[in-house]
């Protein structure tokens, strides 16, 4: 490989190298303008219902990720091929060149060896060819590879690495080195020039040496006998040894970036791999249906989160994966939240799968409040109305230390779905301050806090910006301008268009009987229809005292409005046995202990109380969700008791005047007859009373006891407190109804 170095020849190639060099920074420059350029431009999430993912998701400044299991056998570079071309017909021909990135990973304690040259070299053929001009390929490596897999890296247009990881040796499964895979290493590394040739046999062979020499055209890499040749015509560079011979070349992730300047960046994980690549975080698409077709499943978050809630969801995604081999979960959320805990707990649930195997998608079409608003933010994408709402207040109200012991779930959760935590954590933590930070040239825009601010390697270069507000949680729009929403979707049809469902999705398997009641409590109709029958028939029991159809119908409609409130989350013992206890106190004031009204008056506050606490997840409203739910609880009770109030009057005017509906209630007697009726109903006759003088035994507010001679009998005043002890005489009497009034001077 030497090379004779004539005056003249060695002008003409100085030459030809800057111009080819000047080229290269023109290039340059107009690449960096048109990412500049693409950077500041904001574009929206397509509303189209009929569009494709792909070229949304293009506009949207996305790369594409497919996984290539090591070793390279079998038949991995045809389905590798097979998932690259099913994603080069979805993506649009635009100017700007997608990016697709080969994430290369081992089993456990493995870093490629075993991979077979053929299958190798096919592959990397079809990562270099035309086919593949169309996108910017990179290869990142989250850990070392060795072995032929080399081959494949290198066909990559770009190599990002984590630091710790190394690449080389490749020709550690071969007992010796042939021709055609020199030839072949040869080929693939002077298509690509990721790898310069001498480097790329020395990863290969263990019998060469590999020299990075210093001249004044450069830097370049040589061989050996080139690097003996150089010395013997007196032309002697300095020269760094990258590996002696005998030994293969594998050379560390940070070697490869800062030494040899051969991989483009460093990253330890995809938030590092997306900032490399000038991408937002969670913009990486990882597509588990590349090559086959999505088996999907749906899961429904209704209502309160509560933990029987979770449990089913959480059974039902299992047994998905068990029976259907399921590799598309939407979650649909409609909830303002109820459970802290268990919304963490099914959101660690869903961001726990493999986005190589399975695919999360939350769709959020009218809110998604507080907790509830961590389960969306677990899966992998998410869709929403514009006018949706992510987190803000909900019906639960979240205090400064449970907020404080949700800050490490959170981020942990944004660690796994490769996302900043920053925003995720404000959308349930208000008070958490998050501003927009820029880097400058780029346009790249992130958003932190102080405190994760502070923990990024590059915070000096990042400029501060607008402060986001997330009081009122987020708009569907305006968190897609944020980069957290994939799409916009105004439907559950338009949703399926997305992401090609072909098939309605199956929901998760559960007993129908029990899906059927819990959708019919979490309509607001149920339990405000419940409530009005509960109160007429109770009142229509009142008005004729007796345990008869009414009572029986009245305590069957508040068992069924209490129960309907349990499967909402939003009712528990308490608001049980405040209501019990009221019916109890009334009872007592009515039949047992009738005098100050005081168990009637706190009976009635109790059972109002456990129904208006039974239709809402807080006690005292303590942000602006709860203080909009408030009105809306006691008017629902208003309404009943008012409503049952309006039809019992109707009821007793009308019914018994309509003709043929008269036959289901007799006309109440009036008048004379009413009287007559008293007469003879009353058990007791204290006619003889009528006159007579006596002493109260109790107040008398209005009604309570007097004493008239032996006798101790029910009275009431004629309208006056008349105190304990106070000197009466009777001025009515009607059957065993005595009227009494105090003697003037004696009370």
């Amino acid at each position: 490989m030497a090379v004779n170095c004539p005056a003249k020849q060695a002008t003409l190639s100085r030459t030809a190298r800057r111009c080819f060099s000047l080229c290269l920074c023109l290039v340059g420059v107009c690449l960096l303008a048109a990412d500049e350029g693409s950077d500041k431009s904001q574009a929206r999430p397509a509303r189209d219902a009929s569009a494709k993912p792909a070229p949304q998701e293009a506009t949207s400044r996305v790369a594409y990720l497919i996984r290539i299991p090591l070793p390279i056998a079998g038949d991995v570079d045809t389905r590798v091929e097979q998932m690259v071309g099913q994603l080069l017909e979805l993506l649009p021909a635009g100017e700007q060149r997608p990016v697709l990135i080969f994430e290369f990973r081992a089993a456990d304690g493995q870093s490629g060896e075993g991979s077979k040259f053929e299958r190798s070299l096919s592959l990397a053929r079809f990562l270099s060819g035309q086919e593949l001009s169309r996108v910017r390929t990179v290869a990142y490596l989250p850990n070392s590879v060795q072995g032929h897999a080399v081959l494949a890296v290198m066909a990559c247009e770009e190599i990002i690495l984590h630091p710790d990881a190394k690449l080389g040796r490749a020709g550690i499964d071969e007992a010796a080195v042939d021709a055609t895979m020199r030839s072949a290493y040869t080929e693939i590394a002077a298509r690509r020039r990721t790898i310069p040739v001498p480097v790329a046999l020395g990863m290969l062979d263990k019998q060469l040496a590999v020299y990075k020499v210093q001249s004044l055209d450069g830097v370049r890499y040589v061989l050996g006998d080139e690097y003996e040749k150089l010395q013997q015509a007196g032309n002697a560079p300095i020269a760094d040894t990258v590996v002696p011979p005998g030994e293969f070349a594998f050379l560390s992730g940070f070697d490869l970036r800062n030494k040899y300047q051969i991989a483009s960046h460093l990253a330890t994980d995809r938030r590092e791999l997306a900032a490399a690549l000038r991408l937002p975080p969670g913009a990486i698409i990882e597509d588990p249906s590349l090559g086959g077709q999505w088996q999907a499943l749906l899961v429904e978050l209704r209502g309160p989160v509560t933990a029987s809630y979770v449990n089913r969801v959480i059974r039902g995604i299992e047994d998905g994966r068990r029976d259907r081999q399921i590799n598309f979960i939407c979650v649909l959320v409609e909830s303002a939240g109820g459970s802290p805990a268990e919304s963490v707990r099914l959101a660690n649930h869903l961001a726990a799968f493999d986005p190589a195997a399975i695919r999360t998608v939350a769709y959020v079409p009218n809110e998604a409040r507080s907790d509830a608003a961590l389960v969306a933010l677990a899966c992998d994408q998410i869709v929403m109305d514009d006018e949706a709402v992510l987190g803000g207040p909900g019906a639960r109200y979240i205090s400064p230390r449970m907020q404080k012991e949700l800050r490490t779930p959170i981020q942990s959760i944004a660690a796994t779905k490769h996302r900043d935590w920053s925003l995720l954590n404000a959308l349930v933590d208000p008070q958490l301050a998050v501003h927009e930070f820029r880097r400058p040239g780029t346009g790249e825009a992130r958003y932190f806090s102080d405190e994760e601010l502070a923990a990024q390697k590059d915070k000096e270069v990042w400029q501060r910006g607008a402060a986001v507000d997330t009081g009122d949680g987020l708009t569907g729009r305006k968190a897609a301008d944020l980069k957290l929403v994939r799409h916009l979707a105004g439907s559950y049809t338009e949703l399926r268009t997305l992401y090609n469902l072909d098939d309605e999705l199956k929901p998760v398997e559960a007993n129908q009987f029990i899906v059927a009641i819990e959708r019919l409590a979490a309509q607001p109709w149920f339990p405000h229809t419940l409530l009005f029958i509960g109160f007429f028939a109770l009142l229509s029991e009142a008005s004729a005292p007796g345990v008869g159809v009414p009572g029986f119908i009245s305590a069957l409609c508040f068992l069924l409005f209490f129960w309907s409130q349990f499967l909402n989350g939003t009712a528990d013992w308490l608001e049980v046995l405040l209501f019990v206890a009221g019916v109890v106190f009334v009872l007592l004031e009515i039949f047992v202990i009738p005098g100050l009204g005081v168990f009637g008056i706190g009976g009635g506050l109790m059972i109002i109380i456990s129904i208006v606490l039974a239709s809402q997840t807080f006690v005292i409203p303590q942000n602006s969700y709860q203080f909009g739910q408030l009105p809306g609880s006691l008017f629902s009770i208003v309404m009943a008791g008012g409503g049952a109030l309006a039809a019992l009057f109707v009821m007793y005017r009308y019914l018994p005047n309509t003709p043929y509906l008269n036959r289901l209630m007799l006309k109440p007697p009036e008048g004379d007859q009413l009287d007559e009726l008293s007469q003879r109903e009353s058990l007791v006759m204290w006619n003889h009373l009528m006159g007579k003088r006596g002493v109260t035994t109790t107040p008398l507010i209005p009604a309570g006891k007097a004493r008239f001679g032996d006798d101790t009998i029910d009275v009431t005043s004629d309208g006056d407190f008349i105190s304990r002890g106070t000197d009466i005489y009777v001025t009515e009497v009607r059957g065993n109804h005595v009227v009494v009034r105090a003697i003037e001077g004696k009370e």
